[in-house]
């Protein structure tokens, strides 16, 4: 079915519609971070990037990436679907993403970015270790 609009409109229309970030992965980070008594932490803080999870006494900035949006090598998937117009997307998130990192340790935080199959049953206590030295390194934990 042939789009309604023109592409200026549609991408005005698309522009409009604000997301709501990531809320089951981010919940299931949340509840991991409170079963292993990690505190410190607080979500979404005013910072570049727009952070998931902020421990500022540490410096510590954590992003918890989806696996389509942000290009995880083991699970991405290409949409069959409008193929130019996903990789020039996904290609930006990623583009997006390295300036996020290069940005905020210039400003003296340190970068830690975890994919959501990262929360799964079988990797959940390898997250909780490499953030746990995280934090260590940072001086606080």
């Amino acid at each position: 079915m042939a789009d309604v609009f023109t592409p200026a409109k549609r991408s005005q229309v698309m522009a409009a519609i604000r997301s709501r970030g990531n809320r089951g992965t981010e919940l299931s980070m949340v509840a991991l971070l409170l079963h292993h008594k990690i505190t410190g932490w607080r979500r979404h803080p005013p910072l570049f990037g727009k952070p998931d999870f902020v421990f500022r006494t540490q410096r510590v900035v954590l992003f918890v990436d989806g696996c389509f949006w942000h290009g995880c090598p083991q699970h991405a998937t290409q949409p069959a679907n409008n193929q130019e117009f996903w990789q020039n997307k996904l290609a930006g998130n990623k583009r997006r993403d390295r300036l996020v990192n290069r940005t905020l340790r210039k400003k003296g935080w340190r970068v830690m970015r975890i994919w959501e199959h990262d929360l799964t049953s079988p990797r959940r206590q390898r997250t909780i270790v490499r953030l746990r030295r995280v934090l260590q390194k940072s001086g606080v934990a």
